[in-house]
């Protein structure tokens, strides 16, 4: 990764209906390595993991379809999982990685990679979750936590709008505590929740989960919010075959609160897989 401040290479991959923009590094020996952001970031997200895995494996590291650079006005339908899964898997095959990558996902980003692995197995050699959020489609609905977020938003009040939403995920006064290069990402990505509500509480059915046969990593911050456990907890019982990692001294922005404990959990998971 280029120096704080220096812009990683930057890449286009035409779609049918679009660009998908990505970074990629590294010319490893290891399988690629694909990851996924979360809400309110785009590939800038991973600036501490891309360089270290970038030493042993191919990196590929996409910006979500709706996200920077391509953040136009939102809402946008487009700017939905099973979408993003779409693009991805397009992403992999233009790439040539028809052997599969490890996916890892993070927070919104879990629920693509869950997604991705389902709607094609076969790109998918292990699948990392760090942090999911999501809903099993057996759970009532709750009460969508960053619908006050997007009222802000509407109103003209990206900052409110923006601490709400990075407050209630990783723990009060986060966002004030935060450096400039993480608040400038998120600026950029703040109408993306506009378009994320659409789809809020979308679920994910147990059964789709279960079926899936690849090693699986999931990942919690030792000090995240409860719910992310919750998620954790049901998925290790869906999937026999789970490691269940903590990244101590970490919310649920782990991979950057404790980058070195996520890079080592990641990559001493990857060399078994």
């Amino acid at each position: 990764m280029p120096a704080p401040g220096i812009e990683p290479p930057h890449h286009i991959l035409p779609c049918p209906d679009g660009d998908l923009h990505y970074t990629q590094a590294g010319t490893g020996a290891g399988a690629p390595i694909l990851l996924i952001h979360g809400s309110l970031c785009d590939y800038r997200y991973w600036r501490w993991q891309i360089p270290a895995f970038a030493e042993t494996h191919r990196v590929i590291a996409p910006s979500l379809r709706g996200c920077w650079p391509d953040a136009r006005s939102h809402p946008r339908a487009e700017y939905a999982v099973d979408r993003h899964a779409g693009d991805l898997a397009h992403l992999l095959r233009a790439l040539d990685e028809h052997g599969g990558a490890h996916i890892v996902g993070h927070s919104r980003g879990a629920q693509v990679a869950l997604a991705l692995a389902v709607q094609a197995p076969e790109l998918c050699r292990s699948l990392t979750l760090a942090d999911p959020g999501f809903r099993f489609a057996d759970e009532p609905e709750t009460p969508v936590f960053y619908a006050d977020a997007v009222r802000r938003l509407r109103d003209g009040d990206t900052e409110g709008a923006i601490e709400q939403f990075i407050d209630t995920v990783n723990g009060v006064d986060t966002w004030r505590k935060m450096v400039g290069w993480f608040k400038d990402m998120v600026r950029d990505n703040a109408t993306t929740l506009l378009s994320q509500i659409l789809e809020a509480n979308l679920p994910v059915d147990p059964r789709h989960a279960a079926a899936l046969s690849c090693p699986v990593l999931l990942i919690g911050g030792a000090q995240s919010p409860a719910k992310y456990g919750t998620r954790q907890d049901r998925l290790q019982r869906l999937l026999p075959q789970a490691r269940r990692e903590r990244i101590a001294l970490a919310a649920h922005g782990m991979n950057l609160a404790n980058p070195r404990s996520f890079n080592r959990t990641v990559l001493t998971f990857l060399a078994g897989a």
